[in-house]
């Protein structure tokens, strides 16, 4: 019986995730832990909303009804009261963040802007600098995304530190410090940020920025990838089925696959399918395999393409389409992954076949640009 080969994955290579990691995932205002806090939390942070914002207007007032006549006179107008400072006694009132869900970025910037000048709101802050970054609701401006970063790290919130230290490592707004991002990055990890600690576990895995530092790097991906990061549980399932800073285990290589698979990983899906195809590391079912191929596939991994294109070539695992199979083939090549035993194992399809097959990769190929 033919296996499916796994992925042969240098460590070296999960540099390439850190862009994706890199991104901020922000926090409702005031619903951090505070920055005394030194050990990682057990779970990954999560956005919560906890009171939406209203979307109604205010009613209009109606127009006064027209004045009695009366003999008394006019009264004079009452002296209007100053109006008083916003007060934010409420910490789970979080109009802030639920205005950004709702794309009512210039809404979420003002109320951001109102948190951090009244309240010192460290994550309004943060959320100021995400949109100044990104272009939310204003124009671009990485000099004031840098400087709305620096207020918030300052003020311990640790989103505000990861932010900060990807700008001084990528160099928008600010020249880049390497030093500065790491000691960002240690600070925000210390506080229990998994994407802090997961993009730290890079550098160290990397070896340009910090010495390179193996056991290091795979003890960062472990309270990252046990704070429920889904990067970083692929990577350290890597690093456990290739012996990198630990020793080789590859139960649980699988088992740390599949959680993240199950978090939507590509990369661990296209793994684990392949390890249930084959039965390494877990129980054989080639139908459960196949299934997360097809899913890894349509989540448009080239590998997942290829793979399942050979299931469906040799019928292991799923019954023999070799329509679906040249389409998936032709798809997985235009992405770059070629393969000269599927071309010749396809090359007897009629030219009826072959063209409903070419019309159905070109159909995928043009969605997925769309």
């Amino acid at each position: 019986m033919r296996l499916l080969r796994p992925i042969s994955i240098l460590a070296c290579c999960l540099m390439a995730a850190a862009g994706a990691s890199a991104q901020i995932s922000l926090t409702p205002p005031a619903a951090q832990a505070p920055a005394t806090a030194s050990k990682p939390a057990a779970k990954k942070e999560a956005p919560k909303q906890t009171s939406k914002e209203t979307s109604k207007e205010a009613p209009k007032p109606k127009a006064p009804a027209a004045a009695k006549k009366s003999a008394a006179p006019p009264k004079p107008p009452a002296t209007p009261a100053p109006a008083p400072s916003p007060t934010f006694d409420d910490p789970n009132v979080d109009l802030v963040y639920g205005a950004y869900q709702r794309g009512l970025y210039k809404t979420a910037l003002d109320l951001a802007l109102t948190r951090a000048q009244y309240a010192g709101d460290a994550k309004a802050m943060t959320m100021i600098g995400e949109l100044y970054s990104g272009a939310l609701g204003v124009k671009r401006d990485y000099a004031k995304a840098v400087e709305w970063y620096q207020r918030a790290a300052d003020a311990g919130d640790r989103e505000g530190m990861f932010a900060l230290a990807m700008m001084r490592l990528s160099g928008r707004g600010v020249p880049v410090n390497r030093e500065q991002a790491v000691k960002l990055l240690a600070s925000s990890a210390k506080l229990g940020n998994p994407k802090a600690a997961y993009n730290l576990a890079l550098l160290y895995l990397d070896g340009q920025t910090l010495p390179q530092d193996l056991k290091r790097s795979a003890e960062l991906l472990r309270v990252a990838a046990d704070a429920g990061n889904a990067e970083a549980q692929y990577a350290l399932a890597t690093f456990y089925k290739e012996g990198t800073g630990v020793p080789k285990d590859i139960d649980k290589a699988v088992r740390l696959l599949q959680t993240a698979s199950l978090a939507d990983n590509v990369d661990a899906e296209v793994e684990y399918a392949i390890a249930l195809y084959n039965g390494t590391g877990t129980p054989k079912n080639e139908a459960a395999g196949v299934a997360l191929l097809r899913k890894a596939a349509r989540q448009n991994s080239p590998i997942a393409q290829n793979r399942l294109a050979r299931v469906l070539t040799s019928g292991q695992g799923a019954p023999v389409d070799k329509v679906e199979a040249l389409k998936w083939h032709i798809v997985a090549k235009t992405a770059g992954k070629g393969d000269p035993m599927l071309d010749e194992a396809l090359a007897d399809l009629s030219p009826e076949d072959r063209a409903r097959a070419q019309e159905a990769a070109r159909k995928w190929i043009g969605n997925d640009k769309k």
